[in-house]
């Protein structure tokens, strides 16, 4: 069995949607993995909140696929790119745990509306 089948296995009921890169046949940074993400999404694509650790992975193809973005400061990749002007400037959050995120949202989208 695949990491995919597993991990639904596991969280059968307590997740959503669990998708993998060999689930669909497509890895990041490929646009076609961003594009399968919004196809299995009930949302637009700037409807979606793509978070990452990497820039170069996640955050420049998740952009250019039309989603927000948040860069999620966790593990080496993060530690390395967290101070280049890419990394400061693409993301529409950025933070420190995934506990940010909750109130960084629901701020946007009131700006938003």
């Amino acid at each position: 069995m695949r990491a995919g089948g597993i991990l639904r296995d596991l969280f059968a009921t307590d997740v959503d949607l669990i998708g993998t890169s060999d689930d669909w046949g497509a890895s990041k940074p490929d646009p076609e993995f961003f594009h399968r993400v919004a196809a299995v999404v009930p949302a637009e694509p700037d409807e979606i909140l793509y978070v990452g650790d990497r820039v170069d992975n996640d955050l420049r193809p998740g952009a250019a696929a039309g989603m927000h973005t948040a860069l999620i400061h966790r593990g080496p990749w993060a530690t390395i790119q967290w101070h280049t002007e890419e990394a400061e400037k693409l993301p529409t959050f950025r933070v420190e745990s995934l506990l940010e995120l909750s109130p960084l949202i629901a701020r946007f989208n009131e700006r938003e509306h």
